[in-house]
């Protein structure tokens, strides 16, 4: 019960991490901060008792360095939904394509990098999207910190959900 998963939320609800029950019980008792969601169950000691909390706030802003995200292949088909830029396909095989191709001085980037499949990476070839005649359904961008909460801690309940999507 006090390994569970809690959200914790800076004090302008932006999602910063998540620690378990037992951290976030010390928080709260400490003053440091407050429960926003909670479980049904509840947390009881000789003299206190505290309901089992699912989401807390600091009750003071927390300048948090931002968690940076890998540019990688796994990371490059999380952004993209496993779907084709070009098409919106989600056939396999899925492959990495430059939009603007490495001899165009293309770089490795965020912005630079679509997930492709194999027919429309062959159709690009080596060659703008312009140049080829295809239009990108998504402008590619570096995600932000909301993406690696989503999809690296993920969405362990529901009530986290609201906190978690806002953007």
């Amino acid at each position: 019960m006090l390994n569970k998963s809690v959200l914790i939320l800076n004090q302008n609800y932006e999602p910063i991490t998540v620690c378990n029950v037992k951290k976030a019980i010390i928080l709260i008792y400490l003053g440091k901060a407050e429960i926003i969601e909670r479980r049904p169950q509840w947390v009881h000691s000789v003299s206190f008792q505290l309901p089992l909390p699912s989401v807390i706030r600091l009750m003071v802003f927390v300048k948090v360095p931002r968690k940076k995200v890998l540019l990688n292949r796994k990371n490059l088909l999380i952004r993209d939904h496993f779907t084709c830029q070009y098409c919106g396909r989600r056939t396999h095989p899925l492959t990495i394509d430059h939009v603007i191709p490495r001899q165009y001085g293309g770089k490795d980037t965020w912005e630079n990098l679509v997930v492709a499949c194999l027919p429309c990476n062959n159709r690009k070839a080596n060659r703008t999207p312009e140049q080829a005649g295809m239009k990108l359904i998504n402008q590619p961008r570096r995600p932000n910190h909301f993406f690696y909460i989503q999809h690296f801690i993920g969405v362990k309940e529901e009530s986290w959900r609201p906190y978690l999507f806002m953007s």
